[in-house]
């Protein structure tokens, strides 16, 4: 079967590219940027290495978050001639926490053809290989660099109950931990995808307070990308099934009190809640 794929004139491609292995572009994906006039990139100097790999030699044009606006009329002018251009990112899918948005969005509204070349994306490979759930995830990009506003993030995904996928930097790592530590206590499932495709490529499950003892053992485990996954929260009407069912059975063998405690211990939900529905339930008992 033929991978040769002819490019449209006056069309752009959006080519996935390698977050780690090479040999993870696709033979669709080397066609298309062996073919087109110019590939718009990121940062030339990273992606002259793919190329020079590939051995494509095509001209780069840059656009990255602080010139993008201004590089929109020239990239269209050059459609407009009927000249192909590929845009690709420094790994993974471009537009996933890359620049691109605006771009693509111009296009569209101007009609010109916007064709996406499918491949690598760290965050579906992560997610792949987790072993969190699968059906239902969100994407949150980055955690803010400062605390307070890493912590507001956080505080608002306190009760999702989908899985939750960040990215996040070697820089940052530790204070995002610590943060999820103070957020979600030990409640949640998490998963540190890290060097995805490359040599020393890990996953680690535990909590936020495990992760961070885990780091803590060897500073070099804390180099390197990583993509952050979150087991979600359990959804309210299956905690009250889970914490009274708990207690029921607690209350047949130990003094209340005792009881209330470890049904918190375990279930990691308020005291105030379960002590007031351990109450109701002595109520009705002696009735």
């Amino acid at each position: 079967m033929s991978t040769r794929y002819t490019v449209e004139p006056g069309s752009c491609y959006i080519v996935a590219t390698p977050i780690g292995n090479l040999g993870d572009m696709t033979a669709r994906a080397v066609s298309v940027l062996q073919q087109v006039d110019s590939i718009v990139a990121e940062d030339t100097r990273h992606s002259k290495k793919l190329l020079q790999y590939l051995q494509i030699n095509k001209p780069l044009i840059s656009m990255h978050e602080h010139n993008e606006a201004m590089r929109i009329d020239y990239l269209c002018e050059l459609l407009q001639q009927g000249k192909s251009l590929a845009l690709i990112s420094d790994a993974g899918t471009p537009l996933i926490s890359d620049p691109g948005y605006q771009f693509v969005t111009a296009l569209r509204q101007q009609n010109f053809p916007v064709i996406p070349i499918p491949g690598a994306c760290a965050l579906i490979t992560a997610l792949s290989a987790a072993g969190l759930a699968t059906d239902r995830f969100i994407f949150e990009g980055f955690l803010a660099a400062k605390t307070e506003k890493r912590r507001k993030h956080l505080m608002a995904l306190q009760n999702e109950t989908r899985t939750v996928i960040f990215y996040e930097s070697p820089h940052r790592i530790i204070d995002s931990l610590q943060t999820m530590q103070d957020v979600f206590a030990d409640t949640r499932q998490i998963v540190l995808a890290h060097e995805l495709t490359k040599l020393y490529e890990s996953f680690t499950c535990g909590t936020a307070v495990e992760l961070l003892a885990w780091l803590e053992e060897d500073k070099r485990r804390a180099q390197g990308e990583f993509i952050i996954l979150i087991g979600g929260a359990k959804a309210a009407a299956e905690e009250e099934q889970d914490f009274e069912k708990i207690l029921s059975v607690l209350l047949k063998e130990l003094p209340l009190k005792q009881a209330v405690q470890l049904t918190c211990d375990i279930t990691g939900l308020r005291r105030n809640k379960i002590y007031e529905y351990a109450l109701q339930q002595k109520v009705n008992s002696t009735r």
